[in-house]
């Protein structure tokens, strides 16, 4: 039973993980869009299997609240948002594909290393996807470090909260439910201020390139 929850947790992380990494290779909205959509329907179902295993009812309740929030409604919004952006693509990152790529495989090394101590002391079932959850975190900060277009880096700061949870979850067998359900509404505060730093960066500039805010110093 304990290796099939280690299998499961090392699955559900390596998908949270490879979602991240069709922002760097993808250049729609659309896509992006679907990825942290699939991403967090994983998550979801992490939850869901922490809760099964751990007979946990309260993670149930965080695992549908998951579902609902960034699974179908944070989504639902973004593509909301498609419509007077559909065409921004981001066409030139300051790092190209194949770089980024590269250089997200360095960062998944760099938090095999980062974990290795702390995942040969644990004797959690999911210590396997831990350093799969950090190196959705990094790769997750190189996004919103690399990519020019203002609605990319939201996206990139949506997965970088889910590494986070992934995390958490994966490191102390979830976390309190008062505690997440302030998580969630501080995300969806800090969702509701970036869309409007988005559409107010577009009205500007009738572009969603951050590089524009640079014409602000003129």
């Amino acid at each position: 039973m304990s290796s099939l929850f280690s299998q499961l947790a090392v699955l559900g992380s390596s998908l949270t993980l490879i979602f991240a990494l069709m922002l760097l290779w993808h250049r729609s909205v659309d896509a992006y869009t679907t990825a942290f959509a699939w991403q967090s329907v994983v998550l979801a179902g992490i939850v869901a299997v922490v809760a099964y295993f751990e007979r946990d009812p309260e993670l149930y309740f965080v695992a549908a609240m998951l579902l609902l929030l960034k699974g179908w409604l944070i989504p639902r919004l973004l593509r909301r948002m498609e419509g007077p952006f559909g065409a921004e693509q981001e066409l030139q990152p300051y790092v190209n594909t194949a770089t980024s790529l590269l250089i997200s495989g360095l960062l998944v090394l760099f938090a095999y290393a980062v974990c290795r101590p702390l995942v040969a002391l644990s004797h959690l079932p999911t210590r396997a996807g831990m350093p799969l959850a950090l190196g959705l975190i990094f790769v997750s900060l190189f996004v919103i470090a690399s990519r020019k277009k203002a609605l990319t880096q939201v996206i990139g700061f949506l997965m970088l909260e889910n590494g986070i949870a992934l995390l958490a979850v994966l490191g102390t067998y979830g976390i309190p439910l008062v505690v997440e359900i302030g998580v969630f509404l501080d995300l969806l505060l800090g969702f509701m201020v970036m869309q409007l730093f988005v559409y107010r960066i577009h009205e500007t500039f009738e572009s969603l390139d951050v590089e524009q805010l640079g014409r602000l110093k003129h």
